[in-house]
């Protein structure tokens, strides 16, 4: 369990402005911190909220995510 630990706060810790947290069934979660979409940027593909079963996939998401927000 120290491994998936450390996973969540290394993916913390590069994606600040998001907050991050695996669930009991092990999936990986993160939630824009202190920012709430409009519905004008959820069109543009932004989300407020974003999962994935394995760390690469939510990685990817999280990225981009990043680019999109970027790019607006």
């Amino acid at each position: 369990m120290a491994a998936a630990n450390e996973s969540i706060d290394q993916v913390q810790d590069a994606f600040p402005s998001w907050a991050v947290f695996r669930s009991d069934a092990g999936s990986f979660y993160a939630t824009r911190r202190g920012e709430r979409l409009s519905f004008e940027e959820i069109g543009t593909g932004l989300q407020q909220t974003v999962c994935a079963d394995d760390l690469q996939e939510f990685l990817s998401l999280l990225r981009e995510q990043e680019a999109r927000r970027a790019a607006t």
